[in-house]
């Protein structure tokens, strides 16, 4: 997170809000499974198995749902080259537009699966050379790193290293509040909103100078 461009912090920021914000309307629609966090769909797995419950095949598609988008926007970025942020955008908010709008056509399930495979391809725009540079959608390893720059900090470190890592929690943090509050006035068309800020962001990626640095 420190070694990114100004710009690209805050895009991480946005992206990790729209992360928590899915996440919190998929949370409330699904009854405690999760869009973007596999870990906690994975120990929801774990405990429904053991269980003999049901709620594993939502889980269990959850998560598969979501390894195929990473799939789907490792492939689509590979086919973009260097427009590939662009295009994860473009992808990913074309999917919670379709997801939003299977929502309103009375089809919640299929929307969610949908948001789950638009939040795997979300996790593609910090790619390079085959690696993800950064996880946008998950926060343990995010607040180890807070941790770990606080503790240099505290010994002669960087005083403010901990900043942007906890910059991207908050983002996950607030997303998810707002997510909860427009679920509450909106129900699924809170995902409309959704959409309409990857298209936002999308926009500024077109409009830009150096979009792609």
């Amino acid at each position: 997170m420190i070694a990114l461009s100004r710009r690209d912090r805050a895009l991480a920021v946005a992206l990790s809000l729209l992360a928590g914000f899915v996440d919190a309307i998929g949370f409330v629609l699904t009854g405690g499974f999760f869009v973007s966090f596999m870990s906690g769909n994975s120990t929801r797995l774990g405990a429904a198995l053991a269980a003999g419950e049901r709620a594993a095949l939502l889980a269990g598609l959850l998560i598969a749902m979501f390894v195929a988008g990473v799939v789907l926007g490792a492939l689509v970025g590979r086919w973009a080259g260097a427009g590939k942020r662009r295009a994860i955008l473009a992808l990913t908010g074309a999917l919670l537009a379709l997801a939003a709008l299977l929502g309103d056509l009375g089809a919640p399930d299929v929307a969610v699966a949908l948001v789950a495979l638009a939040m795997g391809a979300e996790n593609i725009f910090f790619e390079e050379a085959g690696e993800v540079r950064l996880g946008l959608t998950y926060m343990t390893g995010r607040l180890v790193k807070i941790g770990q720059a606080i503790a240099a900090a505290l010994t002669g470190g960087a005083r403010w290293g901990w900043v942007p890592h906890l910059l991207l929690w908050l983002g996950l943090l607030g997303g998810a509040t707002l997510g909860t509050l427009a679920h509450h006035w909106l129900g699924s068309d809170a995902l409309w909103l959704a959409a309409l800020w990857t298209l936002a962001l999308l926009v500024i990626k077109l409009v830009l100078p150096n979009a792609e640095a």
